[in-house]
C-alpha cells in the first residue's frame, strides 16, 4: 500500500463536533462585532482557514457586520506535519488596507511564526490595526510572543484535520475537527 493510500484510509477520532464548531463560530462573530464594529477587512490565510473564514463571515453578517474578505497565503509547513520555521508569502492580499481595521483569520496558532509574519506584513502596508482570530490555539507549541484576540478552541498538541485542516491534502472536507489515527 502506498503512503498516500495509507494516509487517506486512516480513521479520524472527533475532537470538536460540527455542532460545537457552529456554536463557537457564532459566538466568535458576536465577540468580534462587539469589539471591532461592523466594517472591517478579513484577511483569511489559505488554505487551512477557508472553511472557518466562510462560516465566520456568514455569522458576522448575522451579527450585523459588513465584512469584506481577501486572502493571503503564508506557508511554513511544506508537506510535513511540523513547521519548517521559515515563513513564505505565497499570495498577498489585493485589497487596499491603508488605514483599515484588519482581522487576520487563520486555522491554527501554534509556533506563532506564520501569524506574526502575516500581522507584521499587514501593519507594514499601513493597516490601522490588525487583530488575530484563530480556530485553534495550541499555546504549548508557541515559539513567538503572540496571542490571538479571538480564539475558537484551545487544543492539545495533536495533529488535527477536518473543517479545512488537512494531512497531505486529505481530510479538509470533514465537517468536524479530529485526530488522524497514528499521527
Amino acid at each position: 500500500m502506498s503512503q498516500i493510500s495509507d494516509i487517506k484510509n486512516r480513521s479520524v477520532e472527533v475532537l470538536f463536533s460540527s455542532s460545537e464548531i457552529h456554536a463557537r463560530v457564532n459566538a466568535l462573530a458576536q465577540e468580534i462585532a462587539a469589539q471591532m464594529g461592523e466594517d472591517l477587512l478579513i484577511a483569511a490565510v489559505l488554505k487551512g482557514s477557508f472553511v472557518f473564514a466562510a462560516d465566520l463571515i456568514r455569522a458576522m453578517h448575522q451579527a450585523g457586520m459588513k465584512p469584506q474578505i481577501d486572502f493571503i497565503t503564508l506557508s511554513s509547513y511544506k508537506s510535513g506535519t511540523e513547521s519548517s520555521g521559515t515563513v513564505e508569502l505565497k499570495r498577498d492580499i489585493s485589497d487596499e488596507i491603508e488605514g483599515r481595521q484588519v482581522l487576520l483569520v487563520d486555522d491554527i496558532l501554534e509556533s506563532g511564526r506564520t501569524i506574526a509574519f502575516g500581522k507584521r506584513a499587514l501593519l507594514e502596508r499601513g493597516a490601522a490595526d490588525v487583530k488575530l482570530c484563530v480556530l485553534l490555539d495550541k499555546p504549548g507549541k508557541r515559539k513567538t510572543d503572540i496571542d490571538a484576540e479571538f480564539v475558537g478552541f484551545q487544543c492539545d498538541d495533536k495533529f488535527v484535520v477536518g473543517y479545512g485542516l488537512d494531512y497531505a491534502h486529505y481530510f479538509r472536507e470533514l465537517p468536524y475537527i479530529g485526530v488522524v489515527e497514528g499521527t
